[in-house]
């Protein structure tokens, strides 16, 4: 599929669509929400289904200005790097031995396949977890259900508990799963983030499988 258009028209059709379509005009017109509604499905915007080989998801977006936009741990160019993307950087350096710039900006990940979805797609200004909506866990179980069944080489990156919750819906023989504690400090700091060399375990699957690997450096 070239691109997400059949799935979300079926999608659109089911009534926890409607809830959260409704639900966001409401929020986006009285509250402050992240990520500007135009990069609401960005992810899927700059990674259509047959270009996906790697898939990370994460929960839900930065709460503060200037910082979401529409792909898990990204943050525009000019935006401080947060501290769970120092720790992706860090071990991205460790994996690879080179430097990454001080730019935290991933769509040239996206561009490259590397699916950078939260389940929960919005927050609103200093509220993490406010869009919490089983509408959007729904949904997330679509994606994944659709994604399952792609028999092209696919790699989920499941840091953190909440990200290794969607473990059980991914049986696709043809893909890798591979888990982690979470970037963030107060995990990483505990052990098991550094040192896992999933960026390397999952070029070598990619290679293995005659698909084109991920240049991780930004």
């Amino acid at each position: 599929m070239n691109n997400w258009d059949a799935l979300f028209k079926t999608i659109n059709k089911k009534d926890y669509a409607l809830r959260l379509h409704s639900f966001l005009d409401e929020q986006y017109q009285n509250y402050i929400v992240y990520p500007p509604r135009n990069l609401l499905f960005q992810a899927f915007h700059l990674t259509p289904p047959k270009k996906v080989k790697v898939v990370i998801l994460g929960q839900d977006p930065y709460h503060q200005p200037n910082q979401a936009m529409g792909l898990v741990f990204s943050v525009p160019k000019t935006t401080k790097i947060p501290p769970s993307l120092i720790n992706i950087f860090k071990e991205i350096e460790a994996n690879y031995n080179f430097k990454m710039k001080p730019n935290g900006d991933l769509t040239y990940l996206a561009r490259q396949g590397v699916l950078l979805l939260n389940v929960y797609l919005s927050v609103r200004h200093n509220e993490p977890l406010s869009h919490r909506l089983k509408e959007y866990e729904l949904f997330t179980n679509d994606v994944l259900t659709y994604l399952n069944t792609l028999n092209q080489p696919i790699v989920y990156l499941l840091w953190g508990s909440f990200a290794k919750r969607y473990e059980q819906m991914l049986t696709n023989p043809h893909h890798l799963i591979l888990k982690a504690h979470h970037p963030s400090p107060l995990s990483a700091n505990r052990g098991g983030w550094f040192n896992n060399k999933h960026f390397l375990k999952t070029n070598e699957f990619l290679i293995s499988k005659g698909v084109t690997p991920i240049d991780w450096q930004n």
